[in-house]
Order: C-alpha cells, then sequence, then structure tokens
C-alpha cells in the first residue's frame, strides 16, 4: 500500500492543477449551488491563504445602525516583521457601507459600544502603553481617547447600564520588591504556584486611576452589570489555571458597593456566555449539563434572587448552544451548532422554542442584539467565503451579508464541497464535509486527504474550510478530495453524543474515520491506496494513530500538536482534570494496560507510513515531548520515513505568518509527495518561501 509504485504520477497531479474544468462548478451548504466559471478565474495556492481576512468579532449599536467589527489582517510573511495578525477596527452601516477606524499595525479587542451609542470601546495597546488599556473612539469622527489604563493589562472592562462606572479584571500586581528582585535575576518559576489571580475593579468612569478593588475569592474571567447597576455577576475560578478555567469557572451575583457574595449559582460544569435579563431577574448562561459534559452547550436560566439552581430551556434540543442575547424579559434569542450548520431562534422562559433561521445559510459563529433584540449582527462564513458580517431584523427572512474582506474571493475557483453521512460499523449514523477535486469526473478515483478536528469537542460545519492547517479548497486545485469527518464525541449533536467517545481514547471514534473514508471509497469518489490523514492536537493524536495502528490503511501522515503516549500526556499537560473528567473518566493509576494500548507508541511496529510530525516548541497543553516520543521511535525502527519540525515560540497551533506558511507548505508539499508524487524518501527539507509566494 504505501510502496511508491502504487501513487499517482506527479504527471497526474499537475494536469490537475491546470486543467481547464467545466463549465459549471457546484457547491453549497447543504444542497448543490451553481456557480459560472470564467476564464481568468484562479486557483487556491499557499499564497491565497496567507493573506485572507477574517472578520472575528462584531457589536450591533444600541440603535441598531451600525455594526462595530473587528478583522484581522494577516502580516506579509516576507514584507513584515513576523508576528500574529494584525486586529483591526472597522464600522460597517445597515446598507454595507463600511469605514475603517482604527487601523495599520494594530492589535484590537474586547470591542463594545458605550451605553449612550456614542463611541464604541477596545482593549489596545497604543503609544506609550505598558498594558493593554481601554480605548474609546466617537462613532461621528475624532481620535480615539484612552478611558482607563491599570498597573497591568485590562483583561475585560464592562460600563454601568448610566455609563458612570466601569468594571474591569486585571491581574494583581506584583510587589515592588518582587519586581526588583527578577531584575537582578532572581525569575525562577514555581510551577503551578507563581501565579496571580485576576481581580475585579471598580472605578468611575471619570477618574479610573481611583479604583478600588474587590475582595472575592478566586480568579475572575467575566463580569457584567444588572440592569440596575446595583448588583454584577461574577465568573470565578479557584485559579488562573487553565484547568480551572476549562472546568470550575462559576456564577457568582455580588454587591457593587460592598463586594459582598449574595448569591451563589450551581453550574455544574464548563461556562460559556452570561448575561442578564432586562428586568434583572435571571442570569442566563450557556453552560455544560453536568461536570463531566464535554462543552458548553445548554441554555440555562436561573433566578436572582433565588437559590441558585439552573433550568434547562431546550433540554432534549441535539445541538450546541453557542450564543444568546435577551429579547425581552421573558423571551432569549439563541444561536446553535446543529451538525455542520448553524440555527438561530427563541424560546421564552417556559421552553417554548421557535426557529428564526434556518440551518440552510452561512454558518454563524457570533452573535450580537442591540436592546429588545430588534437588530442582530453575525459574523458567518460560507464555503466561499471566510467570516464577515451579516445583518438579522424581524423583516428578512435570512441574514444578510454586509462585509466583503476579501473581493479578490471573487477570481477564485472553487471546488465543489457537500454534506457525506455514513453509518458507522456499529450502526451509528455520521456526517462531515467532502471537498470534491476541482476538475473532478465521475468515475474517476482521487488521492483523499482527510482532516480530523481537534478535542473531540468541537465539529466542522459546513462554512469555510481553508487555513493554515486545513488544506480545503489548496489541496481540492491540487487534485485531491478533502475529508473532514464530525466522528463520534464531536460536538453540534447534543450531550449523548459528544460523549460517546469517553473512556475509549482511539477506540470507536477513530474507527469512524477509517469507515468514513470506506464511505467515499464505496461511492467511487477515493483511491483507498491513496489516503493521507492529518489534524492537529486531538486530530494530531488520530494522526499518529492513522500512522500506527491503523498504517495499513493510511499513506501518509501529517500530525500537528498531538498525543503520541496518554501515559506521559496526562503527567506533562496543562489540562489534568479535564482529561480525567470530560476525556479518560479515569485515572492513570486506576487503568495503566488502557492509557498505553490507547498510545500511539504502543503500535510504532505496525508503521509503513511516511509521518510528517510538526509542534509547537512552547505548547503547555500537548508537550513537545509527545513529538519527538514518536519521531525517535518510528525513526530508530527506520520502516518508513518520518521527519520532525519544531516551531520555536509557538504554542498549541501556529500564531505567527511565517510559522503558519511553513505549516501550510510542508503539510501540502508531504501529502503531494506521498499520495500524488514519487514517493520514497522525504522531499527536500528546505523550502524557498519567495517562490512559493510569488505569481504563478
Amino acid at each position: 500500500m504505501n510502496q511508491s509504485g502504487r501513487y499517482l504520477p506527479a504527471v497526474r497531479r499537475w494536469c490537475n492543477r491546470v486543467a481547464v474544468g467545466t463549465a459549471v462548478l457546484w457547491f453549497g451548504w447543504l444542497g448543490l449551488w451553481a456557480i459560472p466559471v470564467s476564464a481568468d478565474q484562479q486557483l487556491f495556492s499557499p499564497r491565497e491563504v496567507a493573506r485572507l481576512k477574517s472578520v472575528t468579532s462584531a457589536a450591533v449599536s444600541p440603535d441598531g445602525k451600525y455594526v462595530a467589527y473587528t478583522l484581522a489582517v494577516p502580516r506579509d510573511p516576507l514584507g513584515e516583521e513576523d508576528g500574529p495578525a494584525w486586529v483591526q477596527l472597522h464600522v460597517v452601516d445597515r446598507e454595507g457601507r463600511s469605514r475603517p477606524f482604527v487601523t495599520g499595525k494594530v492589535h484590537v479587542s474586547r470591542i463594545q459600544w458605550t451605553p449612550d451609542g456614542k463611541a464604541i470601546a477596545f482593549l489596545a495597546r497604543r503609544g506609550g502603553d505598558r498594558h493593554l488599556a481601554l480605548y474609546a473612539i466617537p462613532i461621528d469622527g475624532g481620535e480615539a481617547r484612552r478611558l482607563l489604563a491599570h498597573g497591568a493589562d485590562v483583561r475585560r472592562a464592562a460600563f454601568s447600564p448610566d455609563g458612570r462606572r466601569l468594571a474591569f479584571l486585571a491581574i494583581e500586581p506584583r510587589p515592588k520588591k518582587q519586581l526588583d528582585y527578577r531584575e537582578k535575576g532572581f525569575n525562577q518559576e514555581i510551577y503551578e504556584e507563581d501565579w496571580r489571580s485576576v481581580r475585579v475593579w471598580i472605578a468611575a468612569a471619570t477618574e479610573p486611576h481611583d479604583a478600588r478593588r474587590l475582595e472575592l475569592p478566586g480568579s475572575a474571567s467575566l463580569v457584567r452589570w444588572s440592569p440596575s447597576g446595583r448588583q454584577l455577576a461574577v465568573v470565578l475560578a479557584p485559579t488562573p489555571l487553565v484547568d480551572d478555567s476549562y472546568m470550575f469557572r462559576r456564577v457568582y451575583v455580588v454587591d457593587a458597593e460592598t463586594g459582598k457574595i449574595v448569591q451563589r449559582i450551581r453550574n455544574p460544569g464548563k461556562l460559556g456566555q452570561l448575561e442578564w435579563s432586562p428586568d434583572g431577574r435571571y442570569l442566563a448562561m450557556i453552560s455544560g449539563r453536568d461536570i463531566h459534559d464535554p462543552s458548553e452547550g445548554r441554555l440555562m436560566v436561573a433566578a436572582v434572587p433565588g437559590d441558585g439552581s439552573l433550568k434547562d430551556l431546550m433540554p432534549h434540543y441535539e445541538a450546541h448552544v453557542s450564543r444568546l442575547a435577551w429579547k425581552d424579559e421573558r423571551t432569549l434569542l439563541w444561536l446553535a451548532d446543529e451538525g455542520t450548520a448553524t440555527t438561530f431562534g427563541e424560546v421564552d422562559l417556559e421552553g417554548q422554542r421557535r426557529v428564526t433561521l434556518q440551518p440552510t445559510g452561512p454558518v454563524l459563529v457570533a452573535m450580537s442584539a442591540n436592546d429588545r433584540g430588534r437588530a442582530v449582527a453575525f459574523v458567518g462564513h460560507s464555503p466561499t467565503h471566510p467570516g464577515e458580517v451579516f445583518w438579522w431584523d424581524a423583516s428578512n427572512r435570512q441574514a444578510r451579508r454586509l462585509t466583503q474582506s476579501n473581493p479578490w474571493l471573487a477570481r477564485m475557483r472553487f471546488a465543489r464541497q457537500d454534506v457525506v453521512r455514513w453509518k458507522a460499523r456499529d450502526g451509528l449514523l455520521l456526517e462531515g464535509v467532502v471537498i470534491y477535486p476541482l476538475n473532478y469526473q465521475e468515475g474517476l478515483r482521487y488521492p483523499l486527504i482527510m482532516y480530523v478536528h481537534g478535542g473531540p469537542e468541537a465539529h466542522v460545519s459546513n462554512g469555510w474550510l481553508t487555513s493554515y492547517s486545513r488544506p480545503g479548497q489548496v489541496a481540492a486545485a491540487r487534485g485531491f478530495a478533502v475529508f473532514y469527518p464530525n466522528y463520534r464525541g464531536s460536538t453540534g449533536r447534543g450531550v449523548e453524543f459528544s460523549k460517546r467517545g469517553q473512556a475509549d481514547a482511539a477506540g470507536k471514534e477513530f474507527d469512524d474515520l477509517v469507515d468514513g473514508v470506506d464511505h467515499l471509497v464505496a461511492i467511487g469518489l477515493v483511491d483507498k491506496q491513496k489516503v493521507g490523514i492529518t489534524g492537529g492536537s486531538y486530530g494530531g493524536y488520530a494522526s499518529a494513530w492513522g500512522a500506527t495502528y491503523y498504517s495499513h490503511r493510511f499513506a501518509a501522515s501529517v500530525m500537528f500538536v498531538g498525543v503520541s503516549d496518554n501515559v506521559s500526556k496526562l503527567g506533562t499537560t496543562d489540562i489534568p482534570e479535564e482529561m480525567y473528567l470530560v476525556h479518560h473518566r479515569k485515572r492513570l493509576w486506576e487503568d495503566w494496560d488502557y492509557f498505553l494500548n490507547r498510545s500511539p507508541i504502543r503500535h510504532v511496529q505496525r508503521n509503513r507510513t511516511p509521518t510528517l510530525i510538526l509542534h509547537g516548541k512552547n505548547d503547555p497543553r500537548v508537550h513537545p515531548s509527545q513529538s519527538l516520543e514518536l519521531y525517535r521511535h518510528l525513526k530508530t525502527l527506520g520502516q518508513a520515513p518520518v521527519r520532525l519540525v519544531f516551531y520555536p515560540g509557538e504554542g498549541h497551533g501556529n500564531r505567527r505568518a511565517a510559522t503558519r506558511l511553513d505549516y501550510n507548505l510542508r503539510m501540502l508539499r508531504w501529502m503531494e509527495h506521498y499520495l500524488q508524487g514519487p514517493g520514497g524518501d522525504p522531499p527536500d527539507p528546505t523550502i524557498d518561501y519567495a517562490q512559493e509566494l510569488s505569481e504563478p
């Protein structure tokens, strides 16, 4: 299977990349849409991926006339100093007229409107700022002015309803003596003890220097004013450690004047968005159903005052709620991930649910509503564009797109993209998304790249699926089919489905992947001998499993920040409690054989798959030693090519422009070499980045 003589010749790959194609391309969300092809349309390449802009957040103004939004603008990998994308502030009106407000080499975050609707507030580090500060820029023009600075980064800020006070979050500062010692070289780290909690502070909006700290237990991550301005809803975790922020964030109602906790809300597990009702009688939140729920996704409410208990408003809804907003005192708007699509609707406090936007349009990933929910802004994406601003009000049956951040996408050729469904070997119905080769011809079989999402508490929607780590339209333009499976354990199908992979790592969930490939083979799309697997984090774990346990099924593997040894992983990760409560449901010492047998290194002798391993050298979630272990064993065995690439300064995923481009190029080159090219020894490790980014 993995011998080079069975790979598609390089000449066929070249023909697939430059062939003229048919007169009509088809793609869509759940159906098939016709798109005319013109002679001057272009093919996707890593060059296009490196310059994609994307809307990342949106906030509708109180009067519903404008939407403020942040736009991520990637840096030029060769023309600018390396780093993450710039994040700019723009404003668009309901007719789609967009204006830049804060642009250039900036990092804007946490955008919100001031209560009077006259300005947009945001966090940024500007001019001589040593820390993140709160700024505001008038909607009718003028320069941004700093509203609040602190002795540490301002993490979040919230205006009181009357706009006179600010509640904000900031880490407690180090004592001056400690700072003096650190400057002299005493900068040792006491692991998981040398942390400082994030505290809640309150200040007058006109005199922010006189902030007072609320003496609350734990570390804060969210604060919301009640409509009366007399209380705060505060989210606290025992410590600022990542594990606590994942599993043990809890909601408290606090008297804003005294800082006294007056009510505890018993949210049982992971926690998402939190909002007060307009009359202040309820708190609505997106929560896990229980401590073992892999992801927050249930829409719940608690009475204030009350006994702290929660009511699930849609307990039988087999989806995951991602956003909420109050429409009135007794009605909530909600946005949910439902399968490979998204749904928008409303529900009252009695649990009566109504769907407003059916799951047939763009994939909506963020939501902002003005007072009483008369106007709603979304961030949405589709098979033909990444995140953009969408608009909805009661007069519209569908969300209407307002922004065009990448107008050049109109010149690109898009391959057909469909939702695909198959049955697992135990009869469970599964679904995912397939991108066909650009010049697909029925009756021909194609090499396949299967991209496995991480988590596993995540899912793939039928929207934009091309990025530095996801092969998408770039691979399709090069003659590949690309498959994005939502295996058991994924979100989007309710709590029970998302728990199906617990205590069974690399079991039925990874069998689902092979069953999905078999389905694509059975329908005549895929050549069974030319299948590659890739993914990051849990998807990297799947890629390592595919290169070892399932090596006879995969001709190439690209593993990114993945797990290879579950025994050592549990001792080196920053989320041990999540691994116990959500993933394995057992401790290492309770079942040593389980953790060893579900580790790719246990099955390295089965390896015949050429494997490319890539990892951020500063990854706290999956320690880089996970990649080193697998590399060392595969290299020692010498049964198939293997290469290890470390990215200094990167963590659990790449953020900088240069490392993203490098990853994209290496992943594609590895798949082409072993699924379409000559195979054998690995491709040249050096890359001419200027040539790769040059015009064809």
